[in-house]
């Protein structure tokens, strides 16, 4: 699949640790800030998700670091879906710094409802990432 999105963000003093380098969790949010965009960048919206009974939950998520990234750093985190299937949606993200990669993760997420149990992405949100 090709479809992927670009978001950019910035790297803020509460993002570093005493070392001056972005501390390893807040890659996380990181990612989830570009997972986020990337669903409203397809006119998926969480709160709209919520009144339907459905969240999305990390089901899985493998993390590869590969340079540090500083304050006041301008980077991008680049989402792409890598395959759909059922209740999952595997995305490949990568968090680069111009054309230095920094960190790369692979992400399982899966569709539930309120109850936890998984559920099938509707079609409309299947449709719309593999567009």
């Amino acid at each position: 699949m090709t479809k992927s999105h670009r978001f950019p963000v910035r790297v803020y003093y509460e993002d570093t640790d005493f070392s001056g380098n972005v501390y390893h969790a807040a890659y996380l949010h990181f990612f989830e800030r570009g997972r986020t965009e990337f669903l409203r960048a397809e006119g998926v919206h969480h709160s709209e998700l919520a009144r339907e009974s459905i969240a999305f939950a990390v089901r899985s998520m493998q993390i590869d670091f590969q340079r540090a990234a500083h304050i006041d750093d301008e980077l991008v985190v680049d989402t792409a879906v890598v395959e759909i299937t059922g209740a999952r949606l595997t995305l490949d993200q990568s968090i680069e710094r111009g054309d230095e990669l920094i960190a790369r993760a692979k992400v399982i997420v899966v569709a539930i409802k309120t109850d936890g149990k998984a559920t099938r992405l509707p079609r409309r949100l299947v449709t719309a990432f593999s567009g």
